[in-house]
């Protein structure tokens, strides 16, 4: 996470807080509101270890890549559940800006340069 340290860690508690709300609400909803609650607090929790600043831990080269690779598959798994309901589309397109971030953010993109 780029900036300043407190709006790192601002966001990463926030992002724990909404994965945290969801498995508690995953805990006491139906079946179909359940598997949904879980690809939200798995969201969460991704934008959380995303958020969390570069002060405390300073991921690997690779880890951005772990983390494509890692909301990908929920990509995958949230188009397969957008076919068959349209309730899902949201979280297709929750995973695929993850995956975006997870590349624009690692070290081998950010050494282009960036423009002003």
């Amino acid at each position: 996470m780029h900036g300043p340290a407190l709006s790192g860690w601002l966001l990463m508690v926030l992002c724990l807080v909404t994965g945290g709300y969801c498995l508690l609400r995953a805990r006491h909803c139906a079946e179909r509101e359940r598997t949904s609650a879980r690809a939200e607090a798995v969201m969460g929790f991704g934008m959380a270890a995303m958020a969390l600043p570069a002060v405390v831990l300073t991921p690997p080269r690779w880890g951005w890549a772990v983390y494509a690779v890692v909301f990908g598959a929920a990509s995958a798994r949230a188009l397969v559940a957008a076919r068959s309901d349209a309730h899902h589309a949201h979280h297709l397109v929750g995973s695929l800006a993850m995956v975006y971030m997870a590349v624009a953010m690692a070290p081998w993109a950010a050494s282009g340069g960036h423009g002003g």
